[in-house]
């Protein structure tokens, strides 16, 4: 894609300027028609939309513009049933479509092109579609947030250990650890929706760089596509990728989180975890080992991350040095932004089915919460509060405990009360009380705490929001 004033093409619409077409070389280097007729729904509904404001101020003529979209309507049937030939000659989706329109109405095919420029309208076919992905995408992330939500409330009371530097620290609900995706995942939706709003804009009647003399009506193509308003500067208008490189970070944040999580699931679904088991459409064996269930779903979306992020830093890349306006570098835009696109579809849905589908192992999540110490801190916090020692000499006597628990090989719960009462004589039969895993997290009732108090009204919370 490229402007319309001054790149060399074998295009027989750029006119008699160019005598000579470029070589093989250029011409594989120059086509995009590859991978941007993508587009070519956005950039049929931009050229109606454009034709009809056209001749709605008198550009061109009624029966013009009728036969410009009865061409159009018969173009976009073409694509759809497969049968529309695409030509590399043509270079882009832009050309093959006027091309073709031009074959099925003749002299009037060339008045859709007034007052508009190849760098508008592809950037123009470009945004179109970046805000659709990005509604897509927010639907998407809507349901793997529900999911979440019903994993969730199925297990407010499913005690696990929660862990810091993959050790166990304390006791939590699968439960809470759950609602910490829903907060990612929030705000991943959060980002999108803000995006949205940022790309607002329509970029139609920017023209090359300068704008138009014709007395066109930005509004109403703005209004047309669904678009908030139009830009309001048309240098940045045919320059700016800021909506491309918005939904890619946003796409490199999120598949960074389902990474995180795809990380937990083939963790947890390891023999030496058991937490949970995955059903068979997300798991496949092994050609050697019978005995094996590989969580490939879960290896595969924590390996899409690579790619989303590579995309990133790819329009990074292209984007840093450009001068103001076009360049035709930026026609190396639109395969990063679709192949991201295409790996966060996947890596979003395929998570949704794993969390939907996978069997939660309340036993092992509970044999283990109280592995490794994990009420140790509800001991020191214990001593604060019952004891009045403050917390630096509450957590001494606490490791005391925990150092005599492992030399025994027993749990702090299974210490005797004398031998608590040896380390520090203020401990009474009510530490009891707090050594358990339950009611260590039942106690944890802050704001945002792990106690299924505050995680059902978390959950709550979220429902009226999702």
């Amino acid at each position: 894609m490229a402007d319309g004033t001054d790149q060399k093409s074998s295009n027989q619409m750029w006119g008699g300027r160019f005598a000579s077409g470029p070589s093989a070389i250029m011409e594989e280097i120059n086509a995009s028609i590859g991978f941007d007729k993508k587009l070519y729904a956005q950039d049929i509904r931009g050229s109606m939309a454009h034709a009809t404001m056209l001749a709605s101020k008198g550009i061109i003529s009624p029966e013009d513009k009728d036969k410009i979209i009865e061409g159009l309507n018969t173009i976009l049937s073409e694509i759809e049933a497969g049968t529309f030939e695409f030509s590399r000659k043509l270079e882009d989706i832009h050309m093959n479509i006027e091309a073709r329109l031009a074959t099925l109405i003749g002299t009037a095919a060339g008045r859709l092109h007034t007052a508009r420029s190849r760098n508008d309208q592809v950037a123009l076919d470009f945004r179109l579609w970046v805000k659709e992905e990005l509604q897509k995408t927010e639907g998407m992330l809507t349901a793997l947030i529900a999911a979440f939500l019903d994993r969730a409330e199925e297990n407010a009371d499913t005690v696990m250990p929660g862990f810091t530097h993959l050790q166990t620290a304390q006791p939590v609900t699968f439960g809470h650890h759950c609602m910490a995706y829903v907060e990612m995942f929030g705000r991943d939706r959060a980002r999108v929706r803000h995006a949205i709003e940022h790309l607002d804009e329509s970029p139609i009647g920017a023209a090359a760089l300068a704008g138009t003399g014709y007395p066109i009506d930005r509004h109403m193509t703005a209004r047309a596509l669904g678009f908030r308003e139009p830009t309001r500067n048309s240098i940045d208008t045919v320059s700016d990728r800021d909506f491309a490189l918005e939904f890619l970070s946003i796409a490199s944040i999120c598949a960074t989180h389902l990474s995180r999580l795809a990380e937990e699931i083939v963790i947890w679904s390891t023999p030496q975890f058991g937490f949970i088991r995955l059903s068979d459409a997300f798991s496949t064996g092994s050609s050697i080992m019978p005995q094996k269930k590989n969580p490939d779903a879960a290896e595969l979306v924590r390996a899409k991350t690579g790619r989303i992020n590579g995309s990133l830093i790819a329009l990074l890349t292209v984007m840093k040095g450009l001068p103001l306006a076009y360049s035709k570098d930026m026609q190396e835009d639109k395969e990063q932004v679709f192949d991201a696109a295409e790996s966060l579809e996947l890596a979003i849905a395929a998570m949704t089915g794993m969390i939907r589908d996978l069997e939660v192992r309340k036993d092992r999540m509970r044999a283990a919460a109280g592995s490794g110490y994990s009420t140790a801190t509800d001991l020191a916090d214990w001593l604060v509060r019952e004891a009045g020692l403050p917390f630096r000499d509450a957590h001494h006597v606490t490791g005391n405990a925990v150092a005599l628990a492992e030399k025994k090989g027993c749990d702090l719960a299974d210490l005797s009360l004398e031998e608590l009462q040896a380390i520090h004589p203020g401990i009474t039969k009510g530490v009891f009380d707090v050594l358990s895993v339950e009611a260590s997290v039942a106690s944890r009732t802050s704001f945002g705490g792990t106690a299924p108090s505050e995680v059902r009204k978390q959950i709550a919370w979220w429902r009226e929001r999702n």
